[in-house]
């Protein structure tokens, strides 16, 4: 397989070639009588919890009615579940609680919570009514006896999820000091059938892998999906009507419209981060070159040129720097470019290929798949090429995407099969905190690759 090839019908020269407040809609919120902003003190440090989880109690959601006190059930297991994953905290066993969830709903006895080992602690009610949902809710500083913050939820009863995710960005917050990342969604590409027949379809589902759905039917390969900064609209790589063309799918009427009037194959879109434009790469003869596309107009600008495979790019949050991979120095590696195209300059320079590059929300990196000595690799490295480090490693990984605050990645790991032939492979969607540790696999009812993480919906 060459990185030459104007069109080849695979994931791979798609992505590394030419040719290859706390408010939501329907969700209002107020802040709670006596929530007392974080004491001096009370925020820890991050990057201790990497090795020191915060220990944090749980605890169901009290509720007057059967109904209730099943969503106060449910509620607080995805809580648990959200605080859990991340790495950062410790969730403390059930069973070793000795108040009733309905008692600390009405006061904590602090001491029953620290005798177990608990540093903050989350109460709160569920009042529930035929169409909707009521939810209180409070996070406690233990040692101190201290509340840091008081929130009252209301929404249709079918989100309760959706308020289970905003509680628990509230506690990533309050006790991590950054924006946390749980209401969110992630698009992929959903894949199966054999490796050389596979079908690609566009998926959407929660970050903890709920509330999936499926968005094409598989009748056309689709590749690279890339969320709209307002998470409503999704750029992806189609091959409908087996023409490779950049598509714009349409998630609130899930209609689809090509972008732009291309001669030859367009691939690898992002938007723009103020979402006027779309930046992509366009194959015209054995070139391929980064062009922006203005949204509005649909007129195209093309930035790169001079006869190399120019692909992958991707804005800086500013919307000032490009950064995207290329072979024009011979071989595949990363560049950064001012946003009109002037000033490229290579950063990356360590052994083997670089490809995939995405910047970091927060700026301060860009991570990046490298290919070495037959292995691929998962890495960030600073926006001027120094700092370089590999997160993970693999047979096959692909397609760095970074959580909307920066502190967690998402990718996709390819693990070859053990049949007799040695010719299957599986497909898998995985996560890695960006210091390295706390890597876990995603669940998706299919195959999956090509994650893309929305902006927080709220």
């Amino acid at each position: 397989m060459t990185l030459r090839s104007p069109v080849v019908l695979t994931r791979r020269h798609a992505l590394f070639g030419a040719g290859a407040a706390m408010v939501a809609p329907g969700i209002f919120t107020w802040p709670l009588p006596a929530a007392a902003q974080a004491p001096q003190g009370a925020v820890i440090d991050i990057t201790r919890a990497r090795t020191d989880p915060i220990p944090i109690a749980v605890p169901d959601l009290a509720g007057t009615t059967a109904e209730a006190q099943r969503l106060g059930r449910d509620i607080a297991r995805v809580i648990q579940t959200n605080l859990r994953n991340s790495g950062l905290f410790r969730p403390i066993e059930r069973q070793a609680f000795i108040q009733t969830p309905e008692l600390a709903a009405e006061r904590p006895r602090f001491q029953d919570w620290r005798v177990i080992g608990a540093q903050a602690l989350t109460t709160g009610r569920v009042e529930a009514q035929p169409d909707r949902l009521r939810v209180e809710f409070r996070l406690w500083d233990v040692l101190p006896e201290q509340q840091l913050q008081g929130t009252a939820f209301t929404a249709p009863a079918a989100q309760w999820r959706r308020i289970a995710h905003l509680i628990s960005d509230v506690i990533y917050e309050r006790l991590l000091g950054e924006k946390g990342y749980f209401d969110t969604q992630i698009v992929y590409i959903a894949e199966s059938g054999p490796r050389d027949r596979r079908t690609r379809r566009l998926a959407l589902m929660d970050q903890d892998g709920e509330n999936h759905r499926f968005l094409t039917d598989g009748g056309f390969q689709a590749l690279t999906p890339r969320f709209h900064p307002n998470a409503r609209q999704i750029a992806f790589m189609s091959y409908n009507r087996n023409e490779p063309r950049v598509h714009l799918f349409n998630l609130d009427t899930g209609q689809q419209s090509v972008l732009g009037a291309f001669s030859g194959m367009t691939f690898s879109p992002r938007f723009s981060p103020d979402g006027r434009a779309v930046i992509l790469s366009a194959s015209r003869g054995g070139d391929a070159n980064v062009f922006v596309v203005d949204l509005a107009t649909r007129r195209e600008r093309q930035l790169t040129s001079g006869g190399s495979l120019d692909v992958s790019p991707c804005f800086s949050p500013d919307g000032q720097q490009i950064v995207f991979n290329s072979d024009r120095g011979g071989d595949q590696q990363l560049y950064v470019m001012n946003a009109d195209g002037s000033n490229v300059r290579r950063i990356s320079f360590g052994s083997g290929r670089y490809a995939t590059p995405v910047w970091s929300p927060r700026g301060d990196l860009i991570a990046f798949t490298r290919m070495s000595g037959g292995q691929f690799a998962i890495g960030v490295m600073r926006p001027d090429g120094s700092g370089e480090r590999i997160l993970s490693e693999g047979w096959s990984m692909e397609a760095p995407t970074f959580a909307p605050n920066g502190r967690v990645l998402a990718f996709y790991r390819e693990t070859p099969s053990r049949d007799s032939r040695g010719s299957g492979y599986s497909s898998r969607l995985a996560q890695i905190d960006i210091a390295g540790f706390n890597e876990r696999q995603m669940v998706t009812p299919t195959d999956a690759s090509d994650p893309n993480w929305s902006p927080l919906l709220s």
